[in-house]
C-alpha cells in the first residue's frame, strides 16, 4: 500500500510541477506588471518546493519502494533521468536568482526591471525546461519495462 501511495505522490509531483513551470512560461510576458512579478516570484518557490518533493519521493521509490537500488543504479536510463532532472534544476538556477533579486522591488510595491534581452532568456530556458521534463517519464516508461539494464 506505501508503494502506491509514494508512487501516486511521486506522479502528482511531477504533474504539479510541469504545472508550474507552464504557469511560470504564461506570467513571463512584457511587459511585466506588479501583479505577475509578484505571481512569478511565488511560483517559482512553490517550483523549488515540489522539485524537493519529486526527489524525495522518487529517492524513496529508488531506494525502498521500487524494485530496489540495485537495478536502478545498474540501469543506465535511471542516469539519464537524474541527469536531466538535473539539468532542469541547473536550467532553472538563472530564472530563480532573476526572481530572487526582484524581492527588494516586490516588498516596497514596485515593477522589477525586467530587460527583453533578460525575458528573452528565461523564456527560452523554462522551454527548454518544459521539454526536458517532458523526456523524464519517457525514459522512466522504458526502464520500467527493462530497457537500460547494464551488463556486469
Amino acid at each position: 500500500m506505501v508503494y502506491a501511495v509514494v508512487s501516486y505522490l511521486h506522479f502528482v509531483a511531477i504533474l504539479l510541477l510541469f504545472a508550474l513551470l507552464v504557469l511560470e512560461h504564461q506570467l513571463l510576458r512584457q511587459p511585466l506588471d506588479f501583479e505577475r512579478a509578484r505571481s512569478l516570484y511565488r511560483v517559482d518557490i512553490a517550483f523549488g518546493i515540489v522539485a524537493g518533493l519529486v526527489l524525495f519521493t522518487g529517492a524513496a521509490r529508488a531506494m525502498r519502494y521500487g524494485k530496489g537500488l540495485d537495478y536502478y543504479l545498474n540501469n543506465s536510463l535511471f542516469h539519464t533521468k537524474v541527469g536531466l532532472f538535473i539539468a532542469v534544476a541547473l536550467l532553472s538556477l538563472y530564472p530563480t536568482l532573476t526572481f530572487f533579486r526582484w524581492r527588494s522591488a516586490l516588498k516596497a510595491g514596485e515593477v522589477p526591471a525586467l530587460t527583453p534581452g533578460s525575458a528573452r532568456r528565461m523564456t527560452l530556458i523554462i522551454r527548454i525546461e518544459l521539454f526536458t521534463l517532458l523526456l523524464i517519464p519517457l525514459f522512466a516508461a522504458l526502464m520500467t519495462r527493462g530497457f537500460g539494464v547494464m551488463l556486469r
